[in-house]
């Protein structure tokens, strides 16, 4: 069995001494693996995303070993824990600063939907104040659930067309969430 596996190339021609494929699917590969996420972690779930980190599961074999505490650094808001009201504005502000394009995880039941904590100081899901591209479910999820999650996040940026963020329905989107 070999040490590593190359990653397939993109559709394409190809023919001795040349490959030749689309620009959004060579920029999607390229994003694909190289992902930074940016870690909002406040709760269990950040204890269980610490494992996935972690050497048993490695999560850096993906193409995220750089974790990124800066929004302007990063293009993926892993959002795990609970979120109190008073939190939203925050979670939203940082969802602002991260450069386009960017992506946003919701892991565990608090993040995706308040959890087991269906009070008035609980933000019933972090969609209420940014759009959420994949949800982990789980109280808290396996580590094995939040790399699935992830694969999801990759699968998504290897496909996504270059011209989607531009796109009217991309724009109503954010407008929806009161962002420019």
């Amino acid at each position: 069995m070999p040490l590593y596996t190359q990653v397939e190339p993109p559709e394409g021609y190809s023919a001795p001494g040349f490959f030749a494929t689309t620009l959004d699917q060579v920029v999607g590969l390229a994003r694909k693996n190289s992902i930074w996420p940016l870690p909002f972690a406040t709760s269990c779930c950040g204890i269980e995303f610490m494992a996935t980190m972690g050497a048993n599961y490695d999560l850096g074999r993906f193409g995220s070993e750089r974790l990124s505490f800066s929004p302007r650094q990063a293009d993926l808001l892993m959002v795990m824990g609970t979120i109190a009201k008073k939190m939203g504005p925050i979670v939203h502000q940082v969802y602002e600063q991260m450069a386009e394009p960017r992506w946003v995880i919701a892991v565990g039941a608090c993040a995706s939907s308040g959890g087991i904590f269906d009070t008035y100081s609980v933000l019933q899901g972090i969609d209420k104040v940014v759009p959420v591209d994949v949800y982990v479910p789980g109280c808290p999820p396996r580590p094995e659930q939040i790399i699935d999650g992830f694969m999801k996040i990759q699968e998504l940026v290897g496909n996504e067309s270059l011209r989607r963020r531009y796109s009217p329905e991309y724009r109503s989107l954010l407008e929806k969430y009161g962002i420019k």
